[in-house]
């Protein structure tokens, strides 16, 4: 059976702003207005206040109902081959490093400048959970790779060997695209 339009939280949600815009446009078009003192035109207290009602509601609905991104693109390259690791009795999970490079050269105006670029490689943690694409980036991943990884960001927290609470920012693939074997291979 096909699926209704009426079906699911997120319809439902859409029916009751429609109706709630039904309701502002039908009180909102049939109350006179009555001139204010500057000339311009007031709607009544009544229309003012379910004006008030409906901004309120529907303020309420769109941040109980809102989306939000968390989205994350790397280009680089992979520093190590992957690692798959188990912790705890749950899901394995393929781990590893990616480099990714800003590239600049110095302003004209800038007294040091020297017309060299300058470079700054920054290393992710990236972690595969996806069973599919796990086991795929376990086995194809190399290092010196270059990838494409598109995930989210993820922040935690973990006991290192010393008993030293240490904070970790993790990128969660959703997807990798290999485009080009590793360096190694090339040579």
């Amino acid at each position: 059976m096909g699926k209704h339009l009426n079906d699911g939280p997120e319809t439902a949600w859409f029916w009751r702003v429609q109706q709630l815009n039904l309701y502002q446009s039908l009180f909102t078009s049939t109350v006179p207005r009555v001139p204010q003192h500057n000339g311009k035109m007031l709607r009544s207290a009544s229309t003012q206040l379910l004006r008030q009602f409906v901004r309120h509601r529907s303020t309420d609905m769109t941040l109980s109902l809102e989306k939000s991104i968390n989205r994350v693109q790397l280009l680089g390259r992979v520093g190590q081959d992957p690692v798959m690791r188990q912790v705890d009795g749950r899901n394995p999970v393929t781990i590893f490093s990616m480099a990714t490079n800003e590239m600049w050269r110095g302003a004209d105006g800038d007294p040091s400048y020297t017309g060299d670029v300058s470079q700054k490689t920054t290393w992710h943690r990236i972690s595969v959970f996806k069973p599919g694409l796990r086991d795929v980036a376990y086995q194809y991943v190399k290092k010196g790779s270059r990838v494409l990884v598109e995930g989210k960001l993820d922040y935690g927290e973990y006991v290192d060997k010393n008993s030293v609470k240490r904070q970790a920012t993790t990128i969660i693939a959703d997807n990798i695209i290999f485009l080009s074997d590793n360096v190694r291979d090339r040579e």
